[in-house]
């Protein structure tokens, strides 16, 4: 059984390298890039709009805010990759790895703004609001309910099975700092505790997911920068010269030259997309639900989320590691390297703060995962899941989350950043031939901002070819 578990993460890992040693750069980066250009710096000239809609009320006091759907995108975004993915990458790539991963998000955010402003504008009527994501915007738009499924399918495996199992090995990996810790017990008896609170929370519905995202997100993302703002504080003298070992790092020889596979480029960019999922397809399913008068505003909100993720919440794990003194090795990669961190500040405290931090991170992630499975089920199956099928799911995904924490770290990494890269392969062609109609619409919202205008969108204003529920 262990030659064959060998095995399958040979050949996963294999895959892995191509996908991201390649495929995914080119697509990644010219196609950010592109969009970078195309909506004229989005992300940078409309900073000031972003942060005001986020704070706007829907029209309709039943429908889902923008900043609702925000937590919900940024409860999958924000988890337990900002703490132990931001590690492996610096310990396995080196201090390059950051700038990498902020390259990837500064452009990435373009990208986001395009995806989500597209589920916008596709989004479908439901019972219970608005809903959509690129599975419906493939549909509607190519005319290919094929494609659309193989979509959603790939989505279910990276969320509700890849990131989820991944979720779970990353929580109980950090209690692995403690006496009571048993290699061979302690990891199935965290995955079963987590898979009990989880499918506690889940039988309450889609209404308690954003409830607890909500309340959650900011909480956890407030202390733990700060913290780690504290903490850099105290060694600020450090700064500049890590700074300088980043951007040197980032460019040295084996990044360019060689040895790609382990290079900091190449675990720049995985962490970083596996942590802000710009391009992926992930969040476009949040941003659909969101009730507003025009889709860019939604658009402009996810630009917010990619933000707060990889440049605020990664960049504290990293320079809260790097202004340490611990050297990042590989022998502790993950969860060590950051307790050990923090550990240099505050004593033993800092393992405490860790494994709180990853309880909170980890739980929201498990949330705001399930909530964008639920969405492509409902896809795959033609309507909305039966309330017996979502109990059955629900259970399935509980399993899931206890076996994840028992398994081994590097394949779950494999196996998540293969099926995460098939997102990506199949989002970003899609939104690069749609992106048309969002450049138009955030023309049309400029427009209508500088006449003093609250905007209201309608499809006939950009010339959408394509009949939608939404915006006649």
């Amino acid at each position: 059984m262990q030659n064959f578990i060998r095995q399958i993460g040979s050949v996963v890992s294999s895959i892995n390298n191509q996908l991201y040693g390649k495929v995914l750069i080119i697509l990644l980066v010219l196609g950010g890039l592109y969009f970078t250009f195309r909506t004229r710096f989005v992300q940078f000239r409309m900073f000031k709009e972003q942060f005001r809609l986020v704070s706007e009320k829907p029209s309709d006091t039943k429908g889902v805010s923008s900043f609702q759907a925000l937590m919900v995108s940024t409860a999958s975004r924000v988890g337990t990759g900002n703490i132990v993915g931001v590690s492996t990458a610096i310990c396995l790539g080196g201090y390059g790895s950051v700038l990498w991963m902020w390259l990837i998000a500064i452009i990435g955010c373009a990208s986001a703004f395009v995806e989500s402003t597209l589920a916008q504008i596709y989004k479908k009527k439901g019972p219970f609001g608005s809903y959509g994501g690129p599975a419906y915007y493939i549909e509607t738009a190519f005319g290919t309910r094929t494609l659309a499924i193989v979509f959603s399918i790939l989505l279910i495996l990276t969320y509700g099975v890849g990131f989820n199992m991944l979720a779970s090995y990353n929580l109980q990996s950090t209690f692995a700092a403690y006496s009571f810790y048993n290699e061979a017990s302690s990891p199935w008896i965290i995955g079963g505790a987590l898979a009990v609170i989880v499918l506690y929370c889940l039988i309450g519905g889609g209404a308690r997911i954003i409830k607890v995202t909500s309340f959650l997100v900011p909480a956890m993302g407030v202390l733990y920068v700060l913290a780690a703002i504290i903490c850099v504080l105290i060694n600020i003298n450090l700064i500049p010269s890590i700074f300088t070992k980043i951007i040197s790092d980032a460019f040295n020889a084996k990044a360019i030259f060689g040895g790609f596979g382990g290079s900091c480029v190449m675990y720049g960019i995985k962490r970083g997309l596996f942590s802000n999922e710009a391009g992926v397809g992930s969040a476009p399913n949040a941003s659909a639900s969101a009730t507003v008068s025009h889709p860019v505003k939604q658009g402009l909100v996810q630009v917010l989320s990619v933000f707060i993720d990889t440049i605020i919440l990664c960049s504290a794990t990293a320079f809260l590691c790097l202004s340490s003194g611990v050297e990042p090795t590989e022998a502790i990669e993950g969860a060590p390297y950051v307790q050990q961190a923090l550990g240099t500040f505050i004593g033993s405290a800092g393992s405490v703060f860790i494994t709180v931090a990853m309880i909170l991170f980890a739980f929201t992630t498990l949330l705001g995962n399930i909530y964008y499975v639920d969405r492509a089920a409902a896809h795959v199956n033609g309507k909305v899941l039966s309330k017996t099928i979502q109990r059955i799911y629900h259970i399935l995904a509980a399993i899931v989350i206890f076996v994840g924490a028992g398994l081994n770290a590097g394949l779950l990494w494999d196996i998540a950043d293969v099926t995460m890269g098939a997102m990506t392969i199949i989002n970003m062609p899609v939104i690069l031939i749609l992106g048309k109609y969002a450049f138009r619409a955030l023309k049309d919202y400029e427009t209508q901002r500088k006449k003093g205008k609250d905007p209201v969108f309608k499809a006939k204003d950009i010339g959408l070819p394509h009949d939608v529920d939404y915006w006649k």
